[in-house]
């Protein structure tokens, strides 16, 4: 692609780099100029215009940005696609659930050509039906096809959206004097309806290994949530021993994601267990908002998975933290 000052009388068929307004109005930037266009530039007395002119082997912006938005979409599910203008196609979840990314394909594609760009939300982000999930756009007016077909080859099935695959839960809630009681349900029930699922049973008992124990064996639901009337501190505390006891297992105690430092995972056969922190009684983003996520939707969370959380892990600070990380300063 070629870009710069020609005459306006050489104009015609070529890109208009800038708007130029015209006595009927204004000729907007990206449109191929014809011979109405090229009157209307004379009869302003303008003799010369910037204009980005295609070259042999060149693509326009929206044919190029078609292309790669139909590669990302490529055998995925769970999306649609907007139409191209400006060379942009933006990608919208068609349903709640997280975003599943190959990561490493997406570094691939935004390597090959400063003009052939996709921007995305993180891995495993969780979504809402009508949500965005990645934007797709060809910064110049045309971009060589060799370096477009690389980028589409490299981009195939890239983006896509797990769907939530567990549709119900039980929250077993443990008591102990003077303790918050049911206080956070409501911000649990409204963190499993955003993901489509039902808060089958709400179970209250003492904080004592064996009441949870049995609790825990009774749910009937794929998803068990334990919100501890006292923080989990290790993992032979309580509510971790009290799935062991249960005839489960621990599959990760700790998270380096705060607050949520204090989750476990948990499973018994098919169930999944997720030990919440006390953090989960509020609504503001927390560890438990990324495993309970892609638990929902079918994705497995291993050990190394919460490992791998740490960077990016340090979210929003809460200022009503008994002990905030960073100490307050009076203002004069």
């Amino acid at each position: 692609m070629k870009f710069g000052p020609v005459p306006t009388a050489q104009a015609r068929g070529r890109v208009l780099a800038h708007s130029v307004a015209v006595q009927d109005g204004r000729l907007r930037k990206g449109q191929v100029l014809d011979a109405a266009d090229i009157a209307a530039l004379e009869a302003e007395q303008i003799g010369e215009i910037i204009v980005a002119t295609l070259e042999q082997g060149d693509v326009g912006e929206n044919a190029a940005a078609d292309q790669l938005a139909d590669a990302l979409l490529a055998g995925s599910t769970g999306l649609r696609r907007s139409a191209a203008f400006t060379g942009r196609v933006n990608l919208i979840a068609d349903t709640s659930g997280v975003a599943v990314l190959d990561v490493a394909a997406l570094h691939a594609v935004n390597d090959i050509d400063p003009m052939i760009t996709v921007a995305t939300v993180p891995d495993h982000h969780q979504l809402r039906a009508g949500d965005m999930v990645a934007t797709i756009k060809i910064i110049s007016y045309a971009v060589p096809q060799a370096a477009l077909g690389a980028a589409v080859a490299r981009a195939r099935g890239a983006v896509g959206v797990a769907a939530p695959k567990l549709t119900s839960a039980t929250l077993i809630i443990t008591e102990i004097p003077g303790g918050a009681g049911e206080k956070g349900r409501a911000a649990i029930e409204d963190r499993l309806t955003a993901l489509g699922v039902t808060l089958a049973a709400v179970e209250v008992v003492p904080h004592r290994k064996a009441a949870l124990s049995v609790a825990i064996g009774a749910a009937q639901t794929p998803l068990v949530l334990i919100l501890t009337g006292s923080a989990t501190s290790d993992i032979h505390d309580v509510a971790p021993a009290a799935v062991v006891q249960a005839g489960g297992r621990i599959i990760r105690f700790g998270m380096p994601v705060d607050p949520g430092n204090l989750l476990f995972l948990g499973a018994l056969g098919d169930t999944c267990i997720i030990g919440l922190p006390g953090c989960a009684r509020s609504p503001a983003l927390n560890g438990a908002d990324w495993v309970l996520a892609r638990c929902v939707c079918g994705i497995g969370v291993t050990s190394h998975d919460f490992s791998a959380m740490g960077v990016g892990g340090l979210l929003k600070e809460i200022p009503t933290r008994p002990q905030p990380r960073r100490p307050r300063r009076d203002t004069p």
